[in-house]
């Protein structure tokens, strides 16, 4: 396929599901059902598309992609900048090279996943719910048409980020998905829920919302300062000519290598908001009040995705920041931050109850990997993980959601509406009860657990740890080391906390009529588990390493390695050479260290849950076996380290008192509007006596005036008759008196007399 072919297809790519908001919006919201039939033919579109694009960058010769690695590239004049005179102008565009081709591959097959789910989720053609804003369980969704809408606005958000050629135009699609999610977290704006003392904690949808995009603002604030700092330094927001080796060589040498450190820190921490690393990780659990097919775009397909491919976009930058020249700490700190995020939340999800809320914080712990991973230059590990993970995540959300639609249907059954569908603790026995459901499951747990050889799990995990033991034996890099250490931690904890789940779900009896009256999903939800259970096994053997024992002789080309390595391999080559960076895109020697590392963690973790939970699997009411060993620190973890609550007291009270108490009261009230008030009181003093002035001058004297006026008028008046006669008398004896004093006057009478 030609050039200008692939070029055409990049920019409809994001098209489709575009257009298919706005006539949602405009002209279809009436019509459920061809709001749905319409936002999957946007999105079918961009799949066809992007596959099309993708499968074609992978046809070409890796060594050609690594001399040319941007196949796709295309502009447009978009604003005037500076002087026009000049002709200066800040361009938009696309641009595909080996990375952008694997996001796309993964973006749109989740996605498209879960806008088939999401028809069969919210129950099209059952009965029309008549309550608007809350969960119509069994019931059609009313607002099927606007989550079609907002769904379709997120997906071309997502593709508008990836294909993007710039970073502006990247922020661009970053915050469509900001809004969007926002949106569609508070999807069911009208929920509300009534806690009792053994309930699993819950936050209202509209407040998730907030929260999740109030959380993320913060980090874009820095992130939108670090791409003004970005265009300073470079001149451009283009990705390939300001992270060219030549042009990143020149701003090391002008700035400093260490200021273009300080640059990365600050688009990183858009990362840290918007991929749920800690301190801003609080925001994704509560993003769980969404409807499912939501939660699944955020943790799998888009949203926390965009932040990992962000930062492995500006790969080189960060690379430069914390090389030779640069500041160590600029790796420290974005590998500490991971490796910390990675463990913390595994230990939290061990003591979870919510069957999402496992999956959510599993979620961020795996970002902590992918994060991770970049601080220590692994590059292409960190973006392996990022695409495995898409797709089996992708496929946990939607069987979690296939097991809450099942629970729903029991509790429609036994019109119990208390129990918490979502809990665990209610949950048991729902293997033979909903097969498919708990099959790709458990595809999909294994692939996290990282079982090895099967699953794509495995091979994106054991690739990180295999990068951090490289860096610490060959170059002595304490940090690697670090990490590799928190990482097998959290690994073990992943197996261990996906084996418990997967028992208390699935294995044993159902312990509540809920599970005893669940029944498997409709195939609109079943279909695309199976299909995404494909990708969450074969992905993975994309990125075999050939030095790994049999079979990497066996099938002999790292195919994910050798393609999106070539994205930035002669860069790092470039840079390596200018003593700029100390990390390359090379083939890591087998080392038996991080393999057996990567087996004992998820055997291990797997059958230590399975011992706990799976083997005498839970009765009605019987306690968390965890509970007791763990005594206090069962409470800290399922408190989920009591992050909330200190950023209660840390942050939102002193904000609350602030705004209430300061900016209201002191500020508001006391200053303002007493300055105000006093201005007002002063003016309405002066107008008093102004007004006595006026009433006592203008009033009186003109009053005194006009009735002078009046009475001599009224004496004068008299003299007008209406008689002739006596206008001709009185006029005749003027005219004598004037000719005798006219007379006097000429006889100089007036004269003697003066």
């Amino acid at each position: 396929m030609t050039e200008q072919t692939l070029t055409l297809l990049t920019w409809l790519i994001p098209a489709g599901p575009l257009l298919a908001f706005f006539v949602i919006v405009l002209f279809t919201n009436r019509s459920r059902t061809l709001s749905w039939l319409l936002a999957w033919a946007g999105v079918f579109s961009a799949l066809i598309l992007g596959w099309i694009v993708a499968l074609n960058i992978a046809a070409i010769d890796p060594h050609h992609l690594e001399e040319h690695p941007t196949v796709v590239a295309s502009s447009i004049y978009w604003l005037p900048w500076g002087d026009f005179i000049d002709g200066l102008w800040l361009k938009m565009g696309v641009a595909v090279d080996p990375l952008t081709a694997v996001m796309l591959f993964m973006v749109t097959f989740t996605v498209t996943m879960i806008f088939i789910y999401s028809v069969g989720y919210h129950n099209w053609g059952k009965p029309l719910g008549k309550i608007l804003g809350i969960p119509n369980h069994l019931q059609e969704e009313p607002l099927l048409s606007r989550f079609f809408a907002y769904m379709s606005l997120f997906a071309g958000g997502m593709l508008v980020l990836v294909v993007a050629d710039n970073l502006l135009l990247l922020f661009v699609g970053w915050e469509i998905m900001g809004f969007t999610s926002y949106s569609l977290i508070s999807f069911w704006y009208a929920r509300d829920y009534h806690i009792g003392p053994d309930d699993i904690p819950h936050i209202p949808p509209r407040a998730a919302g907030i929260k999740a995009f109030m959380t993320t603002r913060v980090a874009d604030v820095v992130m939108l300062l670090g791409i003004v700092f970005f265009y300073f330094v470079f001149g451009t927001l283009n990705f390939a000519d300001a992270l060219s080796a030549e042009s990143l060589e020149q701003a090391a040498h002008i700035f400093g290598a260490a200021t273009l450190g300080v640059m990365a820190l600050m688009l990183f921490t858009g990362t840290v908001g918007k991929s749920a690393q800690w301190p801003l990780h609080v925001w994704l659990p509560d993003a769980m009040e969404g409807p499912t097919p939501v939660s699944a775009v955020i943790h799998a397909a888009a949203m926390v995705s965009a932040g990992i491919y962000m930062i492995l976009r500006i790969f080189p930058l960060i690379a430069v920041g914390m090389g030779p020249e640069g500041a160590p700490a600029v790796g420290y700190i974005i590998a500490g931050i991971g490796a910390f995020t990675a463990l913390m939340a595994a230990t939290i999800a061990t003591t979870q109850n919510d069957v999402k809320g496992v999956l959510a914080y599993s979620t961020i712990s795996q970002l902590g990997f992918m994060v991770a991973a970049v601080g220590i230059g692994a590059y292409v590990a960190a973006a392996f993980h990022l695409i495995t993970h898409g797709f089996f995540k992708a496929l946990l959300f939607l069987a979690s959601g296939s097991v809450i639609h099942g629970m729903e249907h029991g509790a429609h059954e036994v019109h119990d509406h208390h129990t918490d569908p979502q809990d665990m603790r209610y949950m048991g026995g729902l293997r033979k009860k909903m097969p498919a459901t708990f099959w790709t499951f458990l595809i999909g747990g294994l692939a996290l657990s990282g079982l090895p050889l099967v699953t794509a799990g495995f091979w994106s995990k054991d690739e990180i740890f295999a990068d951090a033991w490289h860096q610490w034996v060959a170059n002595g890099d304490i940090m690697a080391l670090i990490a590799f250490i928190m990482l097998a931690f959290a690994a073990l904890l992943t197996a261990f906390y996906t084996m418990r789940q997967i028992s208390l779900t699935f294995l044993g009896k159902p312990r509540s009529p809920l599970a005893e009256n669940a029944h498997e999903s409709n195939r609109f939800m079943t279909t695309p588990l199976v299909l995404l259970a494909v990708f969450a096994v074969a992905v993975g053997w994309g990125g075999i390493p050939e030095s790994f024992p049999v079979l990497g002789p066996l099938i002999n080309h790292n195919f994910f390695h050798h393609f999106v390595g070539s994205t930035i391999h002669e860069t790092m080559n470039e840079l390596y050479q200018a003593g700029l960076v100390d990390v390359k895109i090379d083939i890591l020697p087998f080392d038996f260290a991080p393999l057996s590392t990567s087996l004992l963690v998820a055997l291990g973790g797997l059958f230590l849950g399975w011992w706990v939970y799976g083997r005498k699997p839970l009765k009605s009411g019987q306690q968390d076996p965890l509970m007791r060993p763990l005594g206090p620190l069962y409470t800290f973890l399922n408190r989920k380290w009591y992050w909330d609550e200190l950023y209660q007291i840390l942050f939102i009270r002193p904000s609350v008192y602030f705004s209430e108490v300061v900016a209201y009261e002191i500020i508001d009230k006391g200053i303002i509007d007493g300055i105000l008030h006093l201005i007002a009181r002063a003016f309405f003093g002066f107008g008093k006596y102004v007004r006595r002035f006026e009433m006592a001058v203008f009033g009186s004297a003109v009053d005194w005036v006009k009735d002078q006026f009046l009475a001599f008028a009224k004496e004068t008046r008299q003299l007008q008759t209406g008689k002739i006669q006596e206008y001709a008398l009185i006029s005749t004896l003027i005219a004598c008196a004037l000719i005798i004093v006219i007379l006097l006057i000429n006889a100089g009478w007036f004269t003697q007399l003066f």
